[in-house]
């Protein structure tokens, strides 16, 4: 069994890890673990709960030197991750005696700037550390470690301008990690416009040991049973189920309905305040409520190993959002599930992004419509036509 000392790490953060249970790398871990800690750019496909944060988490307590300054800087793209990526890296930064600071919208600038000082590595969402920046509360010119964690999701939210406005603010003397689900597109631009002679590497889901297996289903509804059907799911599973919507209203008014029919339900998304939607995490984890109803974006950054059940009530709009949101049950050994509950109307889509992801297999033997062709022909006076 390969162990965290064998790749470079020291005893004390090796013991840190361990007293957490944490004592044989996963495979990003293992690839990215040598040269990170050699000081080398790093870009990495992971998705989430594959152990990347203790991948670019170690690299950083290693090599920090505990300046007056902060040395180290991790942007994430929500709340959420921002406060499970610090959580994770305090348990072991402590062997080193370093402090972890947090900077992410929801809360009052000035008090979080306090709590910012000393910090040597600060876990941050791109608006709130621009705001902190343009007010001078926080100074970048220390950073010698960027890490840009779940790098697509921050573009799909749109914080490019934000991201670029502060990497001109870290020096360019620095190391830097990507992380992301995708290394093409503008997530590619940004790897080769921030990184330099990186070190490239890829952990598929299926390749990591925290993987257990997902069942994936799709279910016929029609909008009158719609809500019978979700009931019974959830009465069907009696662990952890969280259950994704398209909109913030959505989400309230189908944990209304739900907590009418007696399931314990919560809400979260982006209309509530932070303190609201941490309580409504803890409640969650604790098993106070075993359903969490939530949007995309409220939800991005979850990493919970207990999930039981995915069930996408509106259906997600591409196989993306499918992986991102189903990605989040099958944690740690375990098994999970996924449902989609599929209108009449959206069969056709729903067929393309289960094909897209995958599982088309499991959409067809549901006996609904596939998506139709598009098919290309050219007329007698050669236009061509699609249908």
């Amino acid at each position: 069994m390969e162990t965290f000392e064998a790749l470079g790490v020291s005893a004390p953060v090796a013991q840190a890890l361990a007293a957490r249970d944490i004592v044989a790398p996963f495979r990003i871990q293992t690839l990215v673990l040598p040269d990170a800690l050699a000081g080398r750019d790093i870009l990495a496909k992971a998705p989430t709960g594959s152990g990347k944060t203790i991948a670019f988490g170690i690299p950083i307590v290693e090599r920090a030197e505990r300046s007056a300054t902060p040395e180290a800087l991790i942007l994430v793209p929500t709340r959420e991750l921002a406060l499970q990526v610090a959580e994770a890296l305090e348990t072991f930064a402590r062997a080193r005696k370093l402090q972890v600071g947090l900077a992410y919208g929801g809360t009052l600038v000035g008090a979080q700037a306090k709590k910012l000082r000393g910090a040597h590595i600060v876990v941050a969402t791109p608006g709130r550390l621009q705001d902190l920046v343009d007010r001078r509360l926080i100074s970048l010119d220390g950073i010698r470690i960027l890490v840009l964690d779940e790098a697509d999701r921050m573009l799909d939210m749109g914080f490019r301008p934000q991201v670029e406005k502060i990497v001109r603010r870290v020096p360019r003397d620095r190391q830097t990690m990507l992380f992301s689900a995708t290394l093409d597109g503008e997530v590619g631009d940004l790897a080769q416009a921030y990184t330099n002679d990186p070190s490239r590497f890829e952990a598929r889901r299926e390749e990591t040991e925290d993987d257990g297996e997902i069942e994936h289903h799709f279910v016929p509804v029609t909008p009158d049973g719609k809500l019978d059907t979700l009931v019974e799911l959830l009465e069907a599973e009696p662990g952890l189920s969280l259950v994704f919507v398209r909109t913030k209203r959505g989400a309230d008014r189908l944990t209304d309905k739900l907590k009418r029919r007696n399931i314990p339900a919560a809400a979260m998304h982006g209309d509530m305040g932070q303190s609201q939607r941490e309580r409504a995490l803890e409640r969650f984890r604790s098993g106070k409520v075993t359903t969490l109803v939530a949007t995309d974006v409220a939800a991005r950054g979850l990493d919970l190993d207990d999930i039981e059940h995915v069930i996408n009530f509106d259906p997600p709009e591409d196989d993306k959002g499918y992986v991102h949101r189903v990605g989040r049950t099958g944690r740690a050994g375990r098994s999970g599930r996924g449902s989609t509950l599929v209108l009449p109307d959206q069969q056709a889509d729903v067929s393309r992004v289960a094909a897209m992801a995958g599982h088309r297999e499991n959409f067809e033997s549901t006996g609904m419509r596939t998506a139709r062709p598009k098919l290309v022909y050219t007329s007698r006076r050669g236009r061509r036509s699609r249908w």
